[in-house]
């Protein structure tokens, strides 16, 4: 199933992702009532099996031709981020073993983590201001993670079952700030540098998430093209090695790295960073692409 997070008047519903569009389910169940069935993203993540279950016994019962004013075109859709109010937002640095080679870095020997905020948090097609505070702003695909149920102490043989969904995300990093000190934070949590979605797919629609291709787009230009399987540390270890120090509750995003080809992986003299006026779009098999025009902060 895709989940979707619809912006309607400063609040935030779920939309289902179907064939022929995005089902709006607060309309949906103006016409079709059910009680069973959440309008919430987070309260579906940590509903459990039951939550889903009912969701998807729903859409099945649901007249779904084009004409249903509950069913919005995509282009009618005004996105917000897939997972509107996570606990904890946990990045994977230097995870890709052709991305540690173009900065010339050691490959980690365990996961190198930070965080970001809710701030940062924004979605498909939404306008992101470039921050005054950056000359040198970089984009970072990224497959990331949502949990499901609450983990803690969990091995890596079990761990994917404690996942709930993938999205796509585009961890935007402001090189400068990130490199003003040893701590990556201030360069990597400014306002809407967490752009996910545009749908949050749950995990039995993904399969394997370590053999995923991913892509970014900077104005129509490939600038970067991999796959999940050169991670060093796979879902199942970043997962189960946050636990380890950690209890991850439903909602929690973890973004498990970039691959090769960001801007900062360039030459010095062939470094163009992202401006104002840019259009870049992050792509992750399975889970759609995700657009953002990047303007001037005012």
């Amino acid at each position: 199933m895709k989940l979707v997070t619809i912006e309607k008047e400063g609040k935030f519903v779920l939309g289902v992702k179907i064939e022929n569009g995005i089902i709006d389910l607060e309309e949906a169940l103006k016409e079709i009532p059910n009680n069973d069935v959440h309008t919430n993203i987070m309260d579906v993540i940590g509903g459990g099996h039951e939550v889903i279950s009912a969701l998807q016994d729903y859409i099945t019962t649901l007249p779904t031709e084009n004409k249903s004013t509950y069913i919005k075109n995509e282009e009618e859709v005004k996105w917000g981020p897939c997972v509107t109010q996570p606990n904890k937002i946990i990045c994977v640095g230097l995870n890709y073993r052709k991305h540690a080679d173009e900065t010339k870095s050691l490959y980690p020997e365990v996961p190198i983590l930070f965080s970001k905020f809710n701030n940062s948090l924004t979605g498909h097609k939404c306008e992101i201001a470039v921050p005054k505070v950056t000359k040198r702003l970089d984009y970072e695909v990224e497959l990331a993670v949502v949990i499901g149920k609450v983990a803690k102490y969990v091995n890596k043989e079990n761990a994917l079952d404690y996942v709930f969904g993938y999205c796509t995300a585009n961890d935007l990093s402001a090189r400068d700030l990130q490199k003003r000190t040893h701590q990556w934070l201030l360069g990597k949590t400014c306002d809407d540098f967490s752009p996910i979605g545009p749908y949050l797919v749950t995990a039995d629609e993904v399969g394997d998430p370590n053999n995923l291709q991913l892509k970014t787009y900077v104005n129509g230009e490939k600038r970067q093209d991999s796959n999940t399987s050169d991670m060093i540390f796979n879902v199942e270890e970043i997962v189960s090695y946050i636990s380890q120090h950690m209890t991850l509750t439903p909602g929690d995003v973890i973004l498990t790295g970039t691959p090769e080809g960001v801007i900062i992986g360039y030459p010095k003299e062939k470094r163009v960073y992202l401006k104002a006026g840019d259009v870049v779009t992050v792509e992750v098999e399975k889970l759609g692409a995700l657009t953002n025009k990047l303007i001037e902060e005012k």
